[in-house]
């Protein structure tokens, strides 16, 4: 370009990615191996380094102007848990980063406060991270440990660390990181404790066992100690009074007799919302597809011994609580929810338009559309029947802290129809509803389509409804004859 020296141009082009070719590892020695593995940890090091730059690129494009100011709907609220948003970005932007990752959101908001920390206050880190000279965990570790101090600490540490990192296991490395750090700034140790606290949770998650779950806690250390030494003493004595269990299940028992029976706790008497989701034939002894608890999956076995536990195996409602069906179709998409009254009566009622032969017209279905702008108690319990958790792509909260939400807003027209409801937690309701760029779609089944402002796209589908079967490319007709050369 003529009198413009200084020009170029770019030529940017996106094709499939290709793996850098490697030989076979049964062609390799073990020394062979040994060399490639530690180039394996090189090259994750270094798309670590690039994933944090381009998660901090994305970050730069979501500004927190563009959030709801204080005062104004939507605006974030104390007392419950937000994302974080570092140097001006929004607070909707974990959300996005969780859906261009493909993961959740407490994951993606750890990635998102690791690159951060590494580039304000660990640039030297970050920089050994990117030349392979420093593993991904090692550099994780520095960088949780040292989030909340200033820059000048961070630095600190760093200098007195980072030229030994590789020399330390990762367990010393955080522990010398934490001593360096309360020697320096015992305020970062002190405010570490004070956000704990505020995102303390008590959570579940599936164990590798089928059928059962692990119920953890984030206390004070004092508390957690306090406890589980009450829980050790309560089940030596169990023990002694000659419990043949083994001590370690008799601590669990203990545990949860404590938070399910309690006493003199000062705490009011509640009861427990167990959902247990069960297949009819399954509960009968005819399949073996699996149920769930709340969420958690659970063989058909012990579907039929829970049911059986609390009374309902003759599929009646057990005391104190409430029993209702599902009705799905061949995909297990929900068609109806009806309880035992509904069944009795449809049952006595029949087809109206055949009442004296057997056919196949439906006699039940969704609750019909309202005109109010609340659903109904029918089209509640039909939603939160389909949807069973916040249907945000891996979000997946409870639908007992989860929002009925219109996909299509009821001021742009959308309906209070069960087609256009499902189940959102009160975060991704607001961004849903505040945050500019999001799109959302359902189809009348409640398959729900989300897209981001940066175009990623994910689709999630209720619990229960099996996916279409895979669509296979025609294959072309054989030739007739073999083509010349013969």
């Amino acid at each position: 370009m003529a009198g413009h020296p200084s020009s170029f141009v770019v030529d940017l082009v996106w094709g499939p990615h290709l793996p850098p070719p490697r030989l076979p590892v049964s062609c390799l020695t073990a020394e062979e191996q040994a060399v490639e593995l530690q180039r394996v940890q090189q090259r994750r090091a270094a798309d670590t380094a690039y994933e944090a730059e381009l998660i901090l690129g994305m970050a730069g494009e979501r500004p927190a102007k563009d959030d709801p100011a204080p005062g104004t709907p939507g605006a974030r609220r104390s007392g419950w848990a937000v994302d974080e948003g570092y140097a001006g970005v929004s607070e909707f932007f974990t959300a996005e980063l969780s859906m261009v990752l493909n993961l959740g959101r407490r994951t993606a908001g750890h990635r998102y406060a690791r690159a951060s920390t590494w580039a304000r206050k660990l640039p030297r880190t970050l920089a050994a991270l990117a030349a392979g000279e420093l593993d991904e965990r090692r550099a994780s570790e520095l960088a949780d440990v040292l989030q909340h101090t200033n820059a000048d600490v961070a630095g600190q540490v760093e200098d007195a660390l980072l030229p030994e990192a590789t020399e330390l296991s990762v367990h010393r490395l955080r522990n010398r990181a934490t001593e360096l750090m309360v020697e320096l700034d015992a305020a970062a140790a002190d405010e570490r404790r004070k956000d704990a606290e505020k995102t303390a949770d008590v959570h579940v998650h599936p164990s590798a066992v089928d059928g059962r779950s692990t119920l953890a806690a984030d206390l004070p250390t004092d508390e957690a100690v306090e406890c589980a030494d009450i829980v050790d003493q309560l089940a030596k004595i169990l023990k002694a009074d000659g419990d043949p269990r083994r001590i370690g299940a008799l601590r669990a028992h203990v545990l949860s007799l404590l938070i399910r029976r309690p006493a003199d706790n000062g705490l009011p008497s509640v009861s427990a919302d167990v959902r247990v989701t069960a297949d009819l034939d399954s509960l009968g002894g005819t399949s073996g597809a699996a149920g769930e608890v709340n969420g958690l999956p659970i063989t058909a076995t012990h579907v039929r011994e829970l049911l059986a536990r609390v009374g309902a195996l003759g599929l009646t409602t057990p005391e104190g609580g409430t029993l209702s069906f599902a009705v799905t179709g061949p995909d297990g998409e929900l068609l109806a929810t009806l309880t035992p009254a509904d069944l009795d009566r449809l049952a006595r009622r029949g087809c109206t338009t055949h009442p004296d032969s057997e056919c196949s017209c439906p006699v039940t279905g969704p609750p019909p559309e309202t005109e109010a702008y609340e659903p109904t108690d029918r089209q509640r319990a039909f939603v939160t029947t389909r949807d069973r958790r916040c249907r945000f792509p891996n979000c997946g909260q409870r639908v007992g802290w989860a929002d009925l939400d219109h996909v299509i807003p009821a001021a742009c027209g959308g309906a209070t129809d069960c087609a256009n409801l499902c189940c959102l937690c009160r975060s991704h309701h607001r961004l849903k509803t505040f945050a500019p760029g999001w799109r959302f779609a359902m189809t009348d089944d409640g398959v729900l389509t989300v897209t981001t402002p940066s175009g990623v796209t994910r689709t999630t589908r209720p619990p229960g409804m099996r996916p279409p079967p895979a669509e296979t490319a025609p294959q072309p007709p054989p030739p007739a004859d073999d083509p010349p050369p013969f």
